[in-house]
């Protein structure tokens, strides 16, 4: 496991792989997980790019650190990082609140940028009066009250049918992230809207969501694809909000060919 001080923080990080001879991609989590669900992908990747995990503030085995967040506050952290691992222009994979915290990383570090790969997310998610009801529940009963709802919107009936041992396992993730961590977070995304911003971004973009997902439908994935000059879209057939997850090999593959298309445009003349 690795350890660095990030902004007065302990953020828990992995690095898979050589940063000076790959191409680097960085994954951020969505709210309630940490970096293993990004596993299935990470193995297929593996080898072919560096690969660059951690968990967010409030998340997995870093710090919560100060409260409340913004997503900036996120960003930083993500940026302190790449500073501290030399990384620049890196492919940047975001999923739901992590797709929030790529967008302000462009937005305030586009140096640390070369392509963004938005899974699952939007320029804004959801209301405050949603967030508002969320983050009072939590802070009273904790996680596990709202957990069976979360997941309704995360996977397909498919995925959680009661013999998918994996189900349960993720269902044990989510509620085992510290309360705190994960309200104060909502609370950064309740707060956020990169509306204006994402009409500025001006790297190779990827935005791809799953055809199932509760939390961030397609509809509103491409409403954000839309506000990004020449972005890419693409929908993941039977599958909910974590495609890391449900369809990893499909995810590869598209991030793959993504991948290839901004190093081909690289080349062109």
């Amino acid at each position: 496991m690795q350890f660095a001080r990030i902004n007065d923080t302990t953020i828990h990080y992995q690095i898979i792989g050589a940063l000076a001879d790959k191409p680097v991609i960085v994954f951020s989590n969505s709210l309630g997980t940490d970096f293993r669900i990004w596993r299935d992908v990470v193995v297929r990747l593996a080898g072919d790019f560096a690969i660059v995990l951690y968990d967010k503030r409030g998340h997995g085995l870093s710090d919560i650190g100060q409260t409340p967040y913004t997503i900036e506050d996120h960003a930083s952290d993500l940026a302190a990082l790449l500073d501290l691992l030399s990384v620049r222009q890196a492919f940047i994979c975001g999923l739901s609140v992590g797709g929030l915290i790529a967008q302000s990383l462009y937005k305030n570090r586009p140096d640390l940028v070369r392509a963004l790969i938005l899974s699952d997310t939007a320029h804004k998610i959801g209301t405050a009066d949603s967030w508002n009801a969320r983050i009072d529940k939590v802070k009273q009963d904790g996680i596990e009250p709202i957990a069976d709802a979360i997941l309704e919107r995360w996977f397909t009936p498919a995925f959680r049918r009661p013999e998918n041992i994996a189900f349960v396992g993720y269902r044990n993730m989510l509620i085992r992230q510290p309360a705190a961590g994960y309200a104060a977070t909502c609370e950064a995304v309740r707060d956020a809207d990169y509306t204006e911003a994402a009409k500025h971004i001006a790297v190779p973009t990827l935005c791809v969501v799953g055809d199932q997902d509760g939390s961030t439908p397609p509809d509103l994935v491409l409403s954000t694809a839309k506000l990004i000059a020449n972005a890419s879209y693409e929908v993941i057939r039977d599958c909910g909000h974590i495609p890391c997850v449900e369809q990893p090999a499909m995810l590869t593959e598209i991030i793959r060919a993504f991948a290839a298309s901004v190093t081909e445009g690289e080349r062109s003349p």
